[in-house]
């Protein structure tokens, strides 16, 4: 294939696309050094993950469903890579372009104890709260951040927490603890009747409704002198994932726009933790973390 022209030949191809028959001619071909990408949310994709790693191809992926699923599932893919002796990177699986799972990595390889993680680990999540202020309604600012493409085409998939406690669900088996999505604590932001809403459209209404519901929430901060934020903690083996109230003390506090920021608090830096900060979303950002981990791959070969 003339690579200068993909596009134009990918388009006129003759071929239907077939996931089964493409993973068995990637396994025929044979390639040293091949490197599977996979930069989809399909949670078809990672059960080829396995028959991938017996045939000696490492994996690069953003998507979270594999980690994020039963923790068996997990550790059977780490052993499976660890006894074919390849890659299974997937740094964008948090924070996507971030140095958040290499971070924790090197700590744990450093022979540092994580004591606490504390993170913000949505910027949907960051956008809107960050925005909820003055005269703007929380109505307002969730279809303004789903105007902007921050939300998911129904914005409950990101207020209601699911995808943040994936991220943290991925940080705390990392960190060597066998949790399961049952065991995390979500604390949710809506109230029920805005996430049993039939259509995205009655759930806008429903947030209308609610009005007063999260003008409480805003009038309390502002009274405080504090600022709402979400925010997942791991701390020995639980997780939890709550709305607070923080003031200018915390690290939290001056966060902006959709960014994320994650606290490692560690035998090593238990007074003043380390903090990682910077946009955790957004596809030029995730490229180029997937990038990243498939330039680590042929530099480590």
């Amino acid at each position: 294939m003339n690579l200068s022209n993909w596009k134009n030949e990918l388009e006129n191809s003759s071929s239907p696309a077939d996931l089964n028959e493409f993973i068995q001619k990637m396994k025929q071909y044979n390639l040293p050094n091949c490197v599977f990408v996979d930069n989809t949310a399909s949670s078809d994709l990672p059960n080829y993950y396995k028959q991938i790693f017996e045939s000696s191809i490492s994996v690069v992926t953003c998507n979270k469903i594999a980690n994020s699923s039963s923790y068996q599932e997990y550790k059977n893919l780490k052993e499976t890579a660890r006894k074919y002796g390849i890659d299974f990177l997937y740094e964008t699986n948090v924070g996507a372009g971030l140095p958040i799972i290499s971070v924790l990595k090197d700590l744990r390889m450093s022979g540092d104890q994580i004591l606490k993680i504390e993170a913000i680990l949505s910027g949907t999540i960051s956008y809107i709260f960050n925005h909820f202020k003055g005269e703007n309604t929380f109505a307002e600012v969730v279809k303004k951040a789903q105007e902007l493409g921050y939300t998911e085409p129904d914005p409950r998939d990101d207020l209601s927490g699911i995808d943040f406690m994936r991220k943290m669900l991925i940080l705390a088996r990392d960190n060597g603890y066998e949790v399961e999505a049952a065991d995390v604590k979500i604390d949710s932001i809506l109230p029920k009747s805005c996430l049993e809403a039939a259509t995205v459209e009655d759930f806008y209404q429903e947030l209308v409704n609610e009005n007063d519901y999260f003008e409480k929430i805003k009038h309390q901060a502002d009274e405080e002198q504090k600022v709402i934020r979400y925010i997942g903690i791991l701390e020995d083996g639980k997780i939890s994932i709550s709305l607070e109230l923080v003031d200018n003390q915390h690290p939290f506090y001056a966060l902006s726009g959709s960014d994320n920021i994650i606290s490692f608090t560690t035998a090593r830096y238990k007074e003043r933790p380390l903090v990682v900060k910077g946009p955790g979303a957004g596809a030029e950002v995730t490229a180029a973390g997937v990038f990243a981990d498939l330039v680590n791959i042929s530099s480590i070969r």
